[in-house]
């Protein structure tokens, strides 16, 4: 097996075997790209039982096949979107290596800068286009109009996350929770397709995958954090398939409803990593959903249900635990704190987890994985990062503590608040206009106080509507006669399912701040 080195931190080479795997972690490799169809020839190792090797290894893998009517065009924007999520060192791989060369070549030709071109400059650019980034944006430039702003995303659809665990329990559809990229940019906007590969802010500069150095007055990241499915040992092996699923994931999130109405009895395991994590409620959220099916079809009594929990509380703001408490006695759920998910076999309908006594192996009908998170690995591995790997920002003005013309928000920032949304949609107006200030040479003159919210949906029909800021202090947005956000409310599911989406798409993707003006700085 021979690899060779065609952009820095990414390689390729022919087909590889199980047995590689303990050299590739050796020489360094952190993931795999395998651009090879299963199936393509007798005897060649199935993505499935590669993923399972590399796991082992602590090795992350990614399947984009290219070939069988699929092209290396077509594999181009996930192809540079899965450089930027995962760990580096990477190596793609498929028969011989050239298919792989070739979609890494598409995926950075996709928008070449011309041959002794000045490399582009925006006043203000912004990194990554989730809703963090398209918020701020459209925030920036509802204030400024025609001011030279760029956001970096190599990814052609836009997804609303929060959507996800509707999907999951059958409330939404999948197609309701994404859209293309381009139609939710704000005008404007430029849009740059491509993945930043490095950032140089001594120099005020980002390095983009395609080769394409970009030059800025000011920097906004908001690449989000990075899901490490890989440190499950066996994880990816089985995702989607053995009962094994995950709401974190657009694709599964349907499997997810498949596995819940498919149901009739047996052992259902819901699971919760390490903070930080996204949206710290969604691991609960998925369970009481399905809970909440079996019940309504009479089945709960024939399934056994448990939440294993890495930490030692079922929610990090007391205030919300008695209502969630009466919830999982409701559904008769098994509660086991400081339980981390360290493997799964999914053949076997296994799930081992380490506790304080040692580690403890649960067979499963279901499972519901959430995934470890950690820093983007780009920002992990830049000088913005702190040391686990997050932009390190104030938490009040979202201004980079080491370099004074960079911000950053969102999922991949290191501020305490909750990892959510509705943070995001909070924090965007005060980037905005710290952000226009910086550029003017003033002060920030905007706080952000840490407010997240978590819609815990208890059941098909009502939420405790957990809204809080910096140190779990509660922070209604509505009058408590209205909506006590502790207790179950209906009024709080018709927000959740009916309100929020249209909010979202047509009120925080276009700068509209409702509820959410940036407060003056103290």
């Amino acid at each position: 097996m021979e690899t060779r080195q065609i952009a820095p931190g990414l390689s390729v080479c022919g087909q590889i075997a199980p047995g590689d795997l303990e050299a590739l972690a050796a020489l360094g490799f952190r993931a795999i790209v395998c651009n090879r169809p299963d199936g393509e020839e007798a005897g060649q190792p199935s993505f499935a039982m590669l993923a399972d090797a590399a796991g082992a290894q602590g090795i992350a893998m990614r399947y984009l096949p290219v070939g069988g009517g699929v092209t290396a065009q077509d594999q181009a924007a996930d192809f540079a979107a899965a450089l930027q999520d995962l760990p580096a060192p990477v190596l793609a791989y498929c028969r011989t290596g050239n298919r792989s060369e070739q979609v890494a070549k598409a995926a950075f030709a996709r928008a070449p800068a011309p041959q002794g071109a000045k490399a582009p400059h925006y006043k203000v650019l912004i990194v990554g286009g989730g809703s963090a980034g398209i918020a701020t944006a459209a925030s920036i430039l509802k204030r400024r109009h025609g001011l030279s702003l760029g956001i970096v995303e190599p990814r052609e659809d836009h997804f609303y996350q929060p959507g996800w665990t509707m999907v999951g329990g059958g409330v939404f559809q999948q197609r309701d929770t994404v859209r293309k990229t381009a139609s939710v940019l704000p005008r404007g906007a430029e849009w740059i397709r491509d993945a930043v590969s490095s950032f140089d802010p001594d120099a005020n500069a980002v390095q983009l995958a395609g080769g394409t150095r970009v030059t800025y007055d000011i920097l906004i990241v908001a690449m989000g954090n990075r899901l490490a499915w890989e440190k499950i040992a066996g994880l990816e092996a089985t995702l989607g398939k053995n009962g094994v699923t995950s709401n974190y994931r657009f694709d599964l999130a349907p499997y997810t409803w498949q596995l819940v109405q498919q149901m009739q009895g047996g052992r259902a395991l819901f699971t919760q990593p390490p903070m930080p994590i996204k949206c710290a409620g969604a691991p609960q959220k998925a369970m009481y959903l399905s809970c909440s099916e079996w019940e309504k079809q009479g089945l709960l009594k024939n399934i056994e249900v448990e939440f294993h929990n890495a930490g030692g509380v079922l929610f990090g703001v007391p205030e919300y635990v008695p209502a969630l408490m009466e919830t999982v006695e409701r559904y008769g759920i098994g509660l086991n704190f400081e339980s981390n998910l360290i493997a799964v076999d999914g053949p076997n309908r296994t799930a081992t987890f380490r506790t304080p006594d040692g580690e403890v192996t649960r067979n499963f009908d279901m499972l519901h994985v959430v995934p470890p998170q950690e820093g983007n690995s780009v920002v992990a591995a830049s000088p913005l990062a702190d040391a686990n790997g997050y932009a390190e920002v104030d938490a009040a003005t979202l201004r980079h503590v080491r370099f004074a013309n960079v911000f950053a928000l969102g999922d991949g920032c290191n501020t305490g608040n909750a990892k959510t949304a509705a943070a995001a949609r909070k924090q965007a107006p005060v980037v905005a206009v710290n952000a226009l200030a910086a550029l003017d040479g003033r002060d920030a003159v905007a706080a952000y106080d840490g407010y997240g919210s978590c819609p815990l949906t208890v059941d098909r029909g009502h939420i405790v509507l957990a809204e809080f800021t910096y140190g779990g202090k509660l922070s209604p947005t509505l009058p408590t006669w209205l909506i006590d956000g502790t207790r179950p409310s209906r009024l709080a599911w018709y927000l959740k399912a009916d309100a929020l989406p249209p909010i979202y798409w047509h009120g925080m993707l276009k700068g509209r701040e409702w509820l959410v003006p940036p407060v003056p700085l103290q």
